[in-house]
């Protein structure tokens, strides 16, 4: 590569599959300022450098011009999101090599931002500094978190506005509630937690029960875990299907879990109509949001 290979890996935030070659070079810079060499052992510098290229023109090769971007990512928080909806996806556009992925607080600073089960976030950005134009904007779901976020004027006017210029509109769980209440989802299909399904209708959408659904440039996942088949279904959309099979492949994502479920259809029919009517009221409160939509 003629472009300085360690200037290009400092410029880079959040790919974690480079940090390996981050290190290296930061500890071949360490050598040379100190006059120490790597113990016998060891590769030398010249020959760690020359692998560490190999492995980049490797990357090259199979990659392609899907190896490098520059995307602008707007992921939104606020108190008692879901965390999972968040992390899974996060974790699959921070290994985009050069894109910027940001965590939007719906709040006035960069404080934490607690979930609804206590993990707390810490944001990069207030919506106010939010970069205007995002290659992908992105919502996390929640309950009573995410019913708050669609009554603020102030969170809905800065997802719309967002939105009007984002290349990808996109959502996980109940998230994508926020985007019906935005009046993105008008006339388009689309998923979302299946407990709160076919609320989406309630804003014009078509519910659509899949984990993963993609109308224009619209792309929603179901419930929680789905995050994960969503993210991958968009890494493939930005960066190709190589890029996304390697992300598989280093997130060691093969699923094979000891209870097989996670649907009503799938499960045993007392524990799922159990949890069909703990859920009821909170389909009934996403549905009341649509009033005077």
């Amino acid at each position: 590569m003629t472009t300085n290979r360690r200037t290009i890996l400092q410029g880079i935030t959040g790919a974690a599959i480079l940090a390996p070659y981050l290190a290296l070079e930061q500890a071949m810079a360490a050598q040379a300022a100190t006059g120490t060499t790597a113990a016998p052992a060891n590769p030398s510098p010249a020959e760690q450098k020359a692998m560490a290229d190999q492995h980049m023109e490797a990357m090259s090769r199979v990659l392609g011009p899907g190896l490098w971007g520059q995307e602008q990512i707007a992921m939104l928080i606020y108190p008692k999101f879901t965390a999972l909806d968040l992390v899974g996806p996060h974790y699959f556009f921070a290994c985009l090599f050069g894109a910027k992925v940001h965590l939007v607080t719906t709040e006035k600073d960069l404080s934490p931002v607690i979930s609804d089960l206590g993990l707390a976030i810490t944001p990069t950005v207030t919506m106010a500094d939010a970069p205007k134009d995002l290659d992908v904007l992105f919502m996390p779901g929640g309950t009573e978190g995410t019913l708050s976020v669609m009554g603020r004027t102030d969170t809905m006017a800065w997802v719309k506005d967002r939105a009007s210029r984002a290349k990808h509109i996109t959502s996980v769980c109940t998230g994508s509630m926020i985007l019906a209440k935005a009046g993105l989802l008008k006339g388009k299909k689309a998923t979302s937690h299946w407990a709160v399904r076919e609320a989406l209708a309630e804003f014009g959408a078509t519910p659509v029960e899949q984990r993963v659904v993609q109308d224009g440039n619209v792309l929603t996942g179901a419930g929680v875990s789905a995050g994960l088949d969503f993210a991958i279904a968009l890494v493939e959309q930005l960066r190709g299907r190589a890029y996304a099979e390697a992300l598989v492949l280093q997130g060691e994502y093969a699923p094979d879990p000891s209870i097989k479920g996670g649907t009503l259809a799938t499960t045993p029919e007392p524990v799922g109509k159990m949890m069909h009517d703990m859920f009821a009221p909170l389909s009934g409160q996403f549905s009341a949001m649509a009033k005077g939509f």
